[in-house]
């Protein structure tokens, strides 16, 4: 899923916005955007260079935006309530691990590709929101992107799930785990997701 990796990157550099929450779910998309793709092109050289570093931006710029506890309930499925809490913790840690790092280890493949944003539908009163974006590559057609977002307690919108050319990530993730639950069952997964991210944090 290549397209997640463009999708992911969309969301960096944004705490100034984070501590609003009367931000709109779509403006909040553009803004955070904007601010990433920035970013991006000024220190692409030294984050390349450095991982750690690359690694501890991506910490700091993705969690506060994205709900790793609703997004792990959902992945799981049915086999969250069969779940410990220390299995709960840790698939949750791993887990949100493995989405940061596989964003950070593909954060440079975005080469100006064109973003254009749609409306979102939002009324008052309103906890959840579709935002539309789509992502133009340089040749094929444009890849549709749909963020689903809930507000959180101190309601501030948070993505629980992507859409991507109608691939959700959630449904995606939650087909390839439980088939891996059924067959090891959820403490193999767990080390499974761990090795992953020690690879990935090792990876050049």
């Amino acid at each position: 899923m290549k397209q997640l990796f463009l999708v992911l990157m969309l969301w960096g550099s944004t705490w100034p916005l984070y501590a609003s929450a009367n931000v709109p779910p779509d403006e909040l998309v553009k803004q955070t955007t904007d601010k990433v793709l920035t970013e991006l092109d000024s220190n692409r050289e030294v984050l390349m260079s450095d991982r750690d570093r690359l690694y501890r931006l991506v910490d700091e710029i993705v969690l506060p935006h994205f709900d790793f506890s609703r997004m792990s309930q959902l992945v799981l499925g049915r086999y969250w309530r069969s779940a410990n809490d220390v299995q709960k913790e840790q698939f949750t840690g791993e887990f949100k691990t493995l989405l940061v790092r596989t964003y950070a280890t593909a954060l440079f493949e975005y080469q100006g590709q064109k973003i254009t944003y749609k409306p979102s539908r939002v009324k008052d009163g309103d906890d959840r929101a579709v935002v539309q974006t789509e992502i133009k590559p340089a040749d094929g057609p444009a890849i549709p992107m749909h963020y689903a977002l809930a507000k959180d307690d101190d309601g501030r919108w948070r993505v629980f799930d992507i859409r991507i050319d109608g691939i959700s990530l959630v449904t995606n993730y939650r087909s390839s785990y439980g088939r891996a639950i059924q067959n090891e069952g959820i403490d193999a997964l767990i080390s499974s997701l761990s090795l992953k991210n020690q690879e990935l944090m090792h990876k050049q």
